[in-house]
C-alpha cells in the first residue's frame, strides 16, 4: 500500500489527468488530496468531478483548503460572493454554465456534498499529518482553529507537539520544488501558474510532477533544509 498526497489542484485538469495516470493509482493505495480543488485554474468542475470518480472508489482521502471555503462562503451572500470572486472564483463560476438563475444553482448536489461534507480538514496516521496550509505546532489536531488550518501561511514552521511530519499545501514554491523542513514538507508547486501539481509519495520522499503543458517528471525529497520563510 502507498500513501501517496497531492497539494493544490486550483481546476488544472490537464496536469492532474497527466499525473494519476503517471501515478497509476492501485487497490490499497491511499491518496491524500490537500484541498484548494477550484478557483484559478480553468477547470474546477471536471476537478471535482474526476474527485468524485476517485473517492467512489475507496482510494481518496480528501482535504478542504481555504478556496474550497470560500466557494462554500459564497452562497452565503453577495460581500462573500464578491470577496471570492476576487480570489480567482470567477473562473469556478465559468466552469459551471448553465440556465440557473443564481450561480449556485449551477452546481450539482454532489459537488456541494463532496466539498461540504466528505473533504476534512485534517488527517493523521501514526507518523504524519496532513492539513491545507498549517498547525499551531502546540495545539493537536482536533483543537487546531480552522483560520490555522485553511489559511496560515508557512511563515515560521516549528516542529509539531506530537512528532509527526506535517504534509501541507498552500504556500506556493514558486521554484516547482517540494519544500522539505524535515518536520514540514510543503508540496503546493503553483500549478496554476508557471508551476507543476505535485503527487509525493509519502514514506519513501519520491515524487512525479505533471503541468498544465502535459509536461511529466519525477524526483526525491532534497535532505531537509534550514530555509528563512521570510
Amino acid at each position: 500500500m502507498r500513501l501517496l498526497a497531492m497539494g493544490d489542484i486550483h481546476g488544472c485538469t490537464i496536469a492532474f489527468d497527466r499525473l494519476i495516470e503517471a501515478v497509476h493509482l492501485k487497490a490499497g493505495d491511499q491518496l491524500v488530496t490537500l484541498g484548494d480543488y477550484v478557483d484559478r485554474g480553468p477547470d474546477s468542475k471536471g476537478i471535482i468531478e474526476r474527485l468524485l470518480k476517485i473517492h467512489a472508489t475507496g482510494l481518496l482521502i480528501p482535504l478542504r483548503g481555504n478556496h474550497d471555503y470560500m466557494m462554500l462562503e459564497a452562497c452565503n451572500g453577495f460581500m462573500q460572493q464578491m470577496d471570492w470572486i476576487a480570489c480567482g472564483g470567477d473562473t469556478t463560476l465559468e466552469s459551471y454554465p448553465g440556465p440557473g438563475e443564481e450561480w449556485f444553482e449551477n452546481v450539482p448536489a454532489s459537488h456541494w456534498e463532496f466539498l461540504q461534507e466528505t473533504c476534512r480538514d485534517w488527517y493523521e496516521t501514526e507518523t504524519h499529518f496532513f492539513v491545507h496550509a498549517n498547525a499551531n505546532p502546540e495545539l493537536p489536531l482536533d483543537e487546531q482553529p480552522l483560520y490555522m488550518l485553511h489559511w496560515e501561511k508557512l511563515i515560521e514552521a516549528r516542529p509539531h507537539v506530537s512528532g509527526k511530519i506535517m504534509v501541507c499545501g498552500h504556500t506556493p514554491q514558486k521554484d516547482g520544488r517540494p519544500l522539505n523542513l524535515g518536520h514540514t514538507v510543503c508540496i503546493d508547486t503553483w500549478v496554476y501558474g508557471a508551476g507543476w501539481l505535485t503527487c509525493l509519495e509519502v514514506e519513501t520522499g519520491r515524487y512525479w510532477q505533471a503541468n498544465q503543458q502535459r509536461d511529466l517528471r519525477t524526483g526525491v525529497l532534497e535532505p531537509p533544509a534550514m530555509i528563512d520563510m521570510e
